[in-house]
């Protein structure tokens, strides 16, 4: 295999710079006009693609670090390279930057053919420019490669080639996911995280800042970005809405400092007011969305798939900050779907460690479409982790325990089996804002071996009693219970106090 060593890194990669077939760090303009023919405009001015591909290969995707590679997959390396080095191929090279901190801040540089310079344009607009300096991370994506699609990582290396997949999230986290790697590699955690500040007007004013671990489509950008109704002087400003860094210090840099990549069926202008106008302006980047011919645009319409998407920026949102990163973290929250859970329920460290070891949720279209709504478990609801599980588990606890964390899990969907209640987006904002300022009453619930809200001011709490509306509720808590030390047993990394602590 010439011109390629078994491990290359970004150097083997020519330089865009003096290269001549390549584009290097066009313009968004320029990008937008390489797919102009891919393109429908909306009604909005915004350009709108469909790809074939839309939701990530996740099935097809490999690590050096997890995975065995042999010939085979060097040869996926290989093919990339080669392609970028040819003179004949009419490259375009972006570069941005992933992060801000400094302790968590990596230069990221992507080659594509030109005419699928939509891709670039999407992954453009979620960071920030950069030129002129060596790149931490590369990636080559080729979606015209005829093979089945595959996705092979170098993660020591940061290198990733994407084969046959022309979906914009392939690009997306390849840089997320070597950036989560890298903050573990520091002593700290990468994490599948939302991120937002809370100000309240009490005690000479305070800052409370927030965590939100979820799966894709479970509810994580839209409590992220959500401002609990507060009035002036206070508020909430999100920082980030997918990953995080949180570092040993108790700080949390953000990933992405230029947009969000937000799901967009269901969108609603009422409930989700500010990412409903951020996706109806002509800055962002529509992707599987309904829209016809004349622009006219259908969020609640899954034309393509129920994983239609959005880039949009962040500087049309009025509740993100200027910054990125949390100086610390108070609350951590884990976003579940699971109907045998109450509304909340407070965590001890251990039991916190249990719930990122289940990462209890449902399958959603940004994952595997052909099993949306079954129930499935992710660790740290983070479908990107790169080692040991394990020991990412290990990781969380001895972090939150700390830096005295406070954990808790979240109910975002129906509570109960027989004659379910509804968990509301206002009884999750009175949640949510009943914890930030502490004013929730907390007792043990012996039947579900958590602690959980006596009262919560706003809203009926009795209503959402698990046992009152799950039939042979012992039965079913006793079966719960089984699977998840079972589950849990699958790891053998993890500490044995973790799975003691099941609920």
């Amino acid at each position: 295999m010439e011109g390629i060593t078994e491990r290359p890194t970004p150097a083997a990669y020519p330089d865009p710079e003096t290269a001549e077939h390549v584009t290097y760090n066009p313009s968004l303009e320029a990008l937008r006009e390489y797919s102009a023919d891919l393109e429908t405009t909306t009604e909005f001015g915004a350009p709108a693609y469909t790809s074939e591909y839309r939701s990530r290969s996740a099935d097809r995707t490999a690590n050096a670090v997890d995975d065995s590679f042999d010939d085979a997959d060097v040869s996926v390396f290989e093919q990339g390279l080669d392609w970028v080095r040819n003179p004949e191929n009419d490259v375009i090279c972006v570069d941005r930057v992933v992060g801000r901190h400094p302790d968590s801040s990596y230069v990221c540089r992507l080659f594509l053919p030109k005419e699928y310079g939509r891709i670039a344009l999407s992954w453009a607009k979620l960071l920030e420019p950069s030129a002129g300096v060596d790149p931490d991370f590369v990636t080559v994506q080729l979606p015209d490669a005829r093979d089945t699609p595959k996705i092979r990582v170098l993660p020591d290396a940061g290198l990733t080639t994407v084969l046959g997949s022309d979906y914009t999230g392939e690009a997306k986290k390849s840089f997320l996911r070597l950036f989560m790697l890298r903050a573990k590699q520091q002593g700290g955690l990468g994490l599948h995280a939302g991120s937002k500040r809370v100000t309240l007007d009490e005690n000479g004013g305070r800052d409370v800042g927030q965590l939100f671990l979820g799966l894709s489509g479970t509810g994580k950008s839209t409590l992220t970005s959500h401002g609990l109704w507060l009035d002036d002087p206070e508020g909430v400003e999100m920082l980030q809405d997918d990953v995080c860094a949180l570092l040993p210090s108790g700080t949390v840099a953000g990933s992405e400092g230029g947009g969000l990549y937000i799901k967009t069926i269901g969108l609603d202008a009422d409930e989700q007011p500010e990412l409903h106008g951020a996706a109806t302006d002509d800055s962002a980047v529509l992707e599987n969305v309904a829209v016809d011919d004349d622009g006219t645009v259908h969020f609640d319409e899954p034309r393509y798939g129920r994983n239609a998407r959005a880039v949009v920026r962040r500087d049309h949102l009025e509740s993100a900050a200027d910054d990125v990163d949390l100086e610390s973290v108070d609350q951590v929250f884990f976003i579940t779907r699971n109907p045998l859970m109450p509304p909340v329920a407070r965590l001890s460290t251990e039991q916190a460690a249990v719930a990122f070891m289940l990462g209890e949720s449902v399958e959603t279209s940004a994952g595997d479409p052909s099993r949306v709504g079954e129930s499935i478990r992710v660790v740290g609801t983070n479908p990107f982790i790169v080692g040991s599980e394990g020991e990412e588990g290990n990781r969380f606890r001895d972090l939150i325990d700390d830096l005295d964390v406070e954990c808790y899990v979240i109910n975002t969907g129906v509570v109960g089996t027989d004659d379910p209640a509804d968990v509301g987006v206002e009884e999750t904002v009175a949640i949510l804002e009943g914890v930030a300022r502490g004013s929730i009453d907390w007792e043990h619930d012996d039947a579900l071996g958590l602690t959980v809200p006596g009262d919560v001011p706003g809203i009926d709490v009795d209503r959402f009693s698990v046992p009152d509306r799950v039939e042979n509720f012992e039965a079913a808590r006793g079966e719960l219970r089984e699977e998840r030390l079972a589950y849990l047993e699958e790891f053998d990394d993890l500490d044995d106090g973790i799975s003691d602590a099941v609920y």
